[in-house]
């Protein structure tokens, strides 16, 4: 079974500019896998060239094993795509650019259903040239639907869209992805990545700076824990004796009360001893793990 997508060895320079410089990805059939990166970070780049929109000056892009530049017509018949910055065709309904969508794949249905999907039914039969953002975003959306495909290309999908529009298409990402399609989705809002992908490529200056799952970005980065801590005693000489562990960062005290410790994630025992050792009684504890933006800044502060 080949992989949804696999790219090899890729660069794309333009002039003596280098978009993207020497990628290897493979995604496996059946993922959610997000994009991060800055804008200009190089991921549209990579997605033109899977849409053979433009060739890389090195290296091999395949879709479901179908090269993206010799065999072209192949790769696309399995994608949906959702591209940056989609012109509407002037004069044609949001219904009409479903239809069109249809046609185009030959496939028979109800534009109807997939722009209700989507949440804009009671503008389907507007001009799409009169689409707010997230309209035309939507609408794009139900365009890249049409069909159930097998992989599905979504460039900054969530751009223009309100907070219950964007819940709403993770929503249906999800769906999809339950359907059995790969989904392969760019963004710069780490939030967006972080509630549905499996896996994730962090882009920064047309190089991958790290692909594996969140968890698996933090076990890598060696990522930093914050522990919040209730405790019976707080005097300043029990949070020195915890700041003054090896592997804590820094421990002070919340505006709610708590103490709160920083530091490598396996240090969490050491800290919880310490307090023991000076008669601090733990009443409750809570652990926080780096988050994505944490993991993302980390990356690409290394990378550089």
């Amino acid at each position: 079974m080949p992989p949804a997508i696999q790219i090899h060895d890729v660069t794309k320079r333009f002039g003596s500019f280098t978009a993207v410089d020497r990628v290897d990805l493979q995604i496996e059939q059946g993922e959610v896998f997000g994009f991060l990166g800055h804008n200009g970070a190089g991921k549209s780049t990579v997605i033109n060239m899977l849409l053979d929109h433009i060739r890389p000056t090195a290296g091999d892009l395949a879709v479901f094993g179908a090269d993206c530049q010799t065999d072209s017509v192949e790769a696309r018949k399995h994608m949906g795509v959702l591209p940056d910055g989609y012109g509407v065709y002037s004069g044609l309904t949001g219904r009409q650019h479903v239809q069109f969508a249809m046609e185009s794949k030959g496939v028979d249905g109800e534009p109807l259903n997939l722009l209700d999907r989507v949440g804009i039914t009671e503008a389907a039969d507007r001009a799409a040239e009169g689409y707010s953002k997230g309209m035309t975003q939507r609408m794009v959306f139900a365009m890249a639907l049409v069909g159930e495909p097998d992989l599905l290309i979504l460039d900054e999908p969530t751009s223009g869209l309100d907070p219950a529009g964007a819940r709403s298409m993770r929503e249906i990402i999800l769906e999809e992805n339950e359907r059995g399609a790969t989904v392969f989705f760019s963004s710069h809002i780490l939030e967006q990545i972080e509630a549905v992908a499996d896996r994730v490529g962090i882009m920064h200056q047309g190089q991958l700076a790290a692909v594996d799952t969140i968890g698996g970005l933090r076990d890598m980065a060696g990522g930093e824990t914050r522990l919040l801590i209730a405790t019976d005693n707080l005097e300043d000489p029990h949070i020195d004796a915890v700041e003054a562990l090896d592997e804590v960062d820094k421990a002070g005290i919340t505006d709610e009360g708590r103490l709160a410790v920083t530091c490598a994630k396996d240090t969490k025992m050491d800290v919880l001893l310490a307090l023991d050792e000076r008669g601090v009684e733990v009443l409750d504890l809570t652990t926080e793990e780096a988050s994505l933006e944490d993991l993302f800044v980390e990356y690409t502060r290394r990378s550089e």
